[in-house]
């Protein structure tokens, strides 16, 4: 019951403004579930592309999608995610999940931030260089990669703040966005076996009423309300991030100060 609670309030947000998808589930299964961490990524990777994949079709169809800023942002953001997703197999043998994920949500609450900063607002900067819109999504692209989070929190931020496009708008552009992302991440960690198929069907079970109902809700909100409703959200996953990666590594450092006066007894035995 609790993972279908947590399935529909997560969709809700994700249907609503387009973010949510990792930035929530990862801490969530984390937290909650207590799956390891390559498997609460695999797992957020399959249910957030299942979600965006009902969301999408009604932002597309009232034409909600800035097709040419969509390409860009994936032509640097999918490079990114091969190289996360490398770099998520390779940290979490060093057992450095907790590091990564304290990070990430350091850096998601900081750049969400950045919509409250009317200096930092640049809405004609991708219309005048949208050369660079590829650069700026590799890093989206690297964090999605290894943590999930990013593609919908700090997409939406950056279209948000460096573009002409209205809040409605930016978030269809950056949801289908975030569905090719996550189809991309799901096949890779599918394969891998790192799905947590029991975990996953009731988070569905919960979020696919969940998504629908906040696609019709955003309809109703407001731009500028929408704007408002889409950072707060994004600077709360942020600090999500940062509490659970915090805590876990706080735990493994408690851990490890344990059980090292041992190790030394140990190598001081004759």
């Amino acid at each position: 019951m609790t993972h279908l609670l947590l399935g529909f309030l997560i969709a809700l947000s994700v249907g609503l403004t387009g973010i949510g998808g990792g930035s929530f589930t990862v801490p969530a299964l984390l937290l909650v579930a207590g799956l390891p961490p390559v498997e609460a990524v695999g797992t957020t990777f399959v249910f957030a592309g299942v979600l965006r994949l009902v969301a999408a079709p009604f932002y597309l169809a009232t034409r909600q999608v800035h097709s040419r800023y969509f390409r860009l942002l994936l032509l640097g953001a999918v490079p990114g995610l091969v190289i996360g997703m490398v770099a998520l197999r390779i940290l979490a043998k060093q057992d450095s999940n907790a590091l990564i994920v304290l990070l990430v949500g350091i850096l998601l609450t900081l750049s969400s931030s950045v919509s409250f900063v009317p200096r930092a607002q640049v809405p004609g900067f991708a219309r005048k260089n949208s050369h660079w819109l590829p650069w700026l999504a590799f890093p989206i692209g690297v964090e999605s990669g290894f943590s999930s989070a990013g593609a919908g929190a700090l997409g939406t931020v950056l279209l948000l703040n460096y573009s002409e496009m209205v809040p409605a708008q930016v978030v269809g552009t950056d949801l289908v966005f975030g569905l090719v992302l996550a189809t991309i991440g799901s096949a890779i960690h599918w394969t891998f076996g790192s799905v947590s198929t029991a975990v996953l069907a009731q988070l569905l079970l919960g979020g696919i009423p969940g998504v629908i109902v906040g696609c019709f809700l955003s309809r109703k909100l407001p731009a500028q309300r929408l704007k408002t409703v889409v950072a707060v959200i994004a600077i709360c996953a942020g600090l999500q991030l940062v509490w659970s990666g915090a805590r876990a590594l706080g735990a493994k450092n408690a851990a490890n100060a344990v059980h090292l006066p041992a190790r030394v007894a140990g190598t001081l035995r004759p």
